[in-house]
């Protein structure tokens, strides 16, 4: 399908990198195309970036049937612009699709719309190390229909907003909160997959985090509320004796782009890597008898996390020396290097936007 570029009549102008925060800094344009049972996905087009005019009865605001992806665009010191595994995130988008009974995407075309927008937007790419261009492709559910059932019109589209650290105070051991009263999703529901309903079940507990002076929520699983999950924009690593432990996907957890980059690296360091089980209780005994050195988050919007500090009730554990670990670093630099364009791409990982 050709896609139909209308442009800004005035372009506008990116804040300059020192100022950039997270999600507030829009481009000029936008990827949008839509769906229909009789058509399929069709009129794929680049146009300004404004608001959308849908009914109030579109079923996305009543029923929550919306899928979502976060990526990113970086510039490289020969100003190239790479894509880190996008196509991996679309593949992520529509297994996420099939879980919400909304239709799949053409990767290869949806490929091809983003190449041409962040190259239509390249001067929003902030150059400093740790800025780059946030790539947000979404599907919301449009008909205008009160019942329960999938919709039969979506709405696909791509924003991309010019973006600093996630994290305020940068690549800085965070703090971490046990949610013990909350759960954030259960196996055999949607937890692995990427839908606005997983963020609106974690804001109560965020906002009690933050209250208690906590960056992040840590989840355990629905059932038996022991079992480490995730953390609320992130996965999260464990470094015991010496092993790298993950939680395994159970069928809540959000399999995480970063977090398949994060094992594919450890394994080639030689590193052992334990995908399982990992109770909340293990973890502070581990930090108790000292076999716990480091721990780590992993996602699109920080990339490496490291933590410094666990609460779980009344408990608190603190890990390291308030320093990221040297562990966490050398993931973080073996990540950063490679979506920066200043180590080689040994893994196939960078699409480079021509």
């Amino acid at each position: 399908m050709d896609i139909k570029v209308t442009r800004v009549a005035k372009t506008g102008t990116r804040p300059k990198d020192a100022d950039l925060g997270f999600g507030t800094a829009f481009t000029d344009h936008m990827f949008v195309m839509d769906y229909s049972v009789d058509k399929g996905w069709h009129d794929p087009r680049i146009e300004p970036y404004a608001d959308f005019s849908m009914s109030p009865a579109a079923m996305v605001l009543h029923y929550g049937q919306a899928i979502f992806e976060g990526l990113k665009a970086y510039k490289t010191p020969d100003n190239k612009i790479q894509l880190f595994r996008a196509r991996d995130n679309f593949a992520r988008m529509n297994r996420s699709a099939k879980g919400l009974c909304i239709p799949e995407l053409d990767i290869d075309l949806v490929m091809g719309a983003l190449k041409q927008l962040v190259k239509l937007e390249e001067n929003w790419i902030p150059e400093t190390l740790g800025t780059s261009l946030y790539i947000r492709p979404t599907i919301i559910a449009t008909d205008p229909f009160l019942g329960v059932r999938s919709s039969f019109t979506f709405k696909f589209y791509i924003i991309l907003c010019s973006v600093g650290a996630y994290y305020a105070e940068g690549f800085n051991p965070v703090k971490i909160w046990v949610a013990k009263d909350h759960v954030r999703a259960v196996r055999r529901g949607v937890g692995e997959f990427k839908t606005a309903a997983n963020y609106a079940a974690s804001l109560s507990a965020g906002e009690h985090a933050k209250k208690e002076g906590y960056a992040q929520v840590l989840w355990l699983d629905a059932l038996e509320m022991k079992y480490i999950e995730e953390v609320g924009a992130m996965n999260i690593f464990f470094i015991i004796k010496g092993e790298l432990v993950t939680p395994n996907l159970s069928g809540s957890i959000l399999p995480g782009i970063t977090r398949y980059s994060v094992i594919d690296l450890a394994k080639k360091w030689g590193m052992t890597v334990s995908e399982r089980k990992i109770s909340i209780d293990e973890i502070f005994t581990a930090s108790e008898d000292g076999s716990l050195t480091e721990v780590f988050g992993s996602g699109t919007a920080a990339v490496i996390s490291p933590v410094g500090e666990i609460r779980y009730g009344d408990r608190v554990i603190n890990i390291g020396d308030g320093m990221p670990g040297k562990t966490s670093m050398k993931f973080y630099d073996a990540l950063t290097g490679i979506q920066y364009g200043k180590e080689q791409d040994t893994e196939n990982w960078i699409e480079v936007v021509e």
